[in-house]
């Protein structure tokens, strides 16, 4: 494998040299030369994760960077992003058809798509490594270019969208040892001021998910107002309930307004867990297939004048539980029509990321593309200290492999 090295040495050093928004363009020319490959493509779903789109090579499409997209659900591409194994089955055009997923970390990025003459074990894995490098230079490249973001976007975005969006981490998915997360937000029409963070540090991970009052840039201003003075917090070294103080007073200052928000602190080595509830919807646990509401204390919002003092409640879980965080829109109106203690339950076997999916799809769905509230969910896998999964389940790998998925499109 030290050849192999040498040669994924030399492609991070080649796309380093290209412009960012060609990178794609440089792992397609290395596979081509290596192995032959044909019609080498990159494709992402969108922002709401319902349709994939196609990033066109250089000069292709009258350089507008991507192909029109088309509906991921039911294709083979959607086996792909939900079993993170690699596809491997016959070409229309003779030889074999290779779609491999791009993922750093848990967060899927997309699939590489390839056509083949020859596809040994061999060839297969190392597509599948030059897929994983890939993820990382899409990842670095992204900080440069507006490539990436204009290619998940399927529909015009509003000002107020487009503030709300860049407060939420540039990575909607993160895998440790000790646990997997996902989040996903749906926009409303006119923004609701919903947004969703984490951090993950050497032994802590934080995790928050807020709601501003009001709609369209009101909410999206106050939105960043709260999450600034949140991470600000968070940096200083603050605990949970300084945090919670912190944001409180930032929105008494400087804003009129309130939001609702949930604050979680885990400590990784020994598991527990500090959480403070400032008038926010009430998390869902699951633990043996039991669907329970957690109906913790519940402090009034921030911006509140003159609240009780925030209050730090501890929260126990247990290896092999999944914690569900959300938004008021994932319930109110057209979302009520949503069972979600049993979608919930029926997507317990799903990695975190895809049920995110579903229950975003669901509400969407339910709402017939027309949400009057933003709707917003997180969902944690926690694995314990140890990262032991007592379910017997397999783990879904952070990166892509080389093993197969259905062979039938």
């Amino acid at each position: 494998m030290e050849n192999a090295d040498v040669e994924l040495g030399e492609l991070l050093t080649a796309a380093e040299a290209a412009p960012p928004g060609e990178s794609v363009d440089v792992v397609a020319r290395d596979l081509q030369k290596r192995f032959g490959a044909e019609r080498v493509s990159f494709l992402f779903a969108d922002l709401v994760g319902q349709q994939l789109v196609r990033l066109t090579p250089a000069g292709d499409e009258e350089d507008t960077g991507r192909a029109a997209p088309f509906a991921l659900r039911g294709t083979v591409y959607d086996e792909v992003l939900r079993s993170q194994r690699q596809y491997v089955g016959p070409s229309a055009q003779g030889g074999r058809h290779v779609i491999t997923p791009v993922t750093n970390r848990g967060d899927c990025l997309g699939v590489l798509e390839m056509t083949l003459q020859h596809a040994d074990d061999l060839t297969l894995e190392q597509i599948g490594e030059a897929a994983h490098v890939l993820a990382y230079i899409i990842v670095t490249d992204r900080r440069f270019t507006d490539l990436y973001h204009l290619g998940r976007r399927t529909t015009r975005t509003s000002l107020a969208a487009e503030i709300q969006h860049q407060l939420l981490p540039s990575a909607s998915c993160c895998e440790a040892t000790q646990f997997a997360l996902a989040a996903g937000l749906v926009p409303a029409d006119d923004i609701g001021g919903d947004t969703y963070d984490y951090s993950l540090d050497r032994d802590t991970l934080h995790l928050s998910i807020t709601d501003a009052m009001g709609h369209d840039t009101d909410s999206a201003l106050l939105a960043t107002l709260l999450v600034g003075a949140l991470r600000r917090a968070r940096r200083d070294g603050c605990d949970t309930l300084r945090q919670a103080s912190e944001a409180h007073q930032a929105l008494l200052r400087h804003a009129r307004g309130l939001a609702t928000g949930q604050l979680l602190c885990f400590d990784l080595k020994s598991g527990t867990c500090e959480l403070v509830n400032a008038g926010h919807p009430w998390p869902l646990r699951v633990r043996e297939g039991v669907v329970e509401e957690l109906r913790l204390a519940v402090n009034l919002p921030f911006g509140v004048v003159a609240p009780t003092p925030y209050r730090v409640q501890e929260l126990s879980l247990l290896p092999g539980d999944r914690l569900v965080l959300l938004t008021d829109g994932m319930q109110d109106r057209g979302a009520a029509a949503v069972d979600l203690p049993e979608l919930i339950r029926d997507t317990r076997a799903l990695h975190p990321r895809e049920t995110v999916r579903v229950l975003t799809g669901a509400v969407l769905e339910a709402c017939r593309g027309k949400l009057h509230d933003d709707a917003t969910v997180m969902v944690m896998d926690w694995y314990g200290t140890r990262g032991e999964d007592t379910l017997g389940r397999e783990r879904i790998p952070s990166r892509g492999e080389t093993g197969q998925a259905s062979q039938s499109a």
